[in-house]
């Protein structure tokens, strides 16, 4: 960003920059995103959305960096306290579908349309330790014996991604049958159960 908000004038106008890039970035895709089209969605001059965003790559770092926290959060809320694993599975599942459901077709054009720079790829490594640290958390709460718990981390995380992001491209998010079976999937892994070796 050009500039940090102080003012709570000033961090409503940047919050309602950004979710209007976001809503313009899903539903019109990298092509055809402009500073314009975001400045006249989110109801502000393009003088003051430069004010903040030096160009469209700042706006979409902005968008990414959000989805980001937002994703941290839900992870970090589920694995909080020790709780029975359906309820923590339950929570991650419902709070994971949640954050992807807002602009379903964003996360495909951040991932796939969308070019980064050094800054967005720095943010995304940033985004991965931290994210890898709250499934490692909630590993250890469930699988105490076990001792690669980061390894354990990396595939549950990998295969919730995995799942919903698919999900999101297939506009399947709002199935029953796809939070049951990912909750089903959760509870298994963290158990132990099914475990034979390969």
């Amino acid at each position: 960003m050009r500039k940090e908000p102080r003012q709570a004038r000033s961090v409503a106008t940047v919050e309602a920059i950004i979710e209007a890039g976001a809503r313009v970035l899903s539903e019109i895709g990298w092509a055809g995103f402009s500073t314009n089209k975001v400045a006249e969605a989110a109801g502000v001059s393009i003088g003051s959305l430069y004010q903040y965003f030096p160009d469209k790559l700042a706006l979409v770092d902005a968008i990414r960096r959000r989805h980001f926290d937002h994703v941290l959060s839900v992870i970090r809320e589920a694995a909080a306290e020790e709780k029975p694993v359906r309820q923590f599975a339950r929570e991650l599942v419902r709070g994971m579908i949640a954050a992807h459901s807002i602009h379903p077709t964003l996360h495909q054009v951040l991932l796939d349309e969308a070019p980064g720079d050094r800054g967005s790829r720095a943010a995304h490594a940033s985004f991965q330790a931290r994210y890898l640290e709250h499934y490692a958390a909630a590993v250890a709460q469930y699988r105490r014996r076990l001792k690669d718990t980061e390894t354990v981390a990396r595939v549950l995380s990998s295969a919730v991604e995995g799942v919903i992001h698919n999900a999101a491209r297939r506009n399947m998010l709002d199935a029953p049958e796809l939070h049951k079976q990912l909750g089903e999937l959760i509870c298994a892994y963290l158990s132990g159960q099914g475990g034979a070796r390969v």
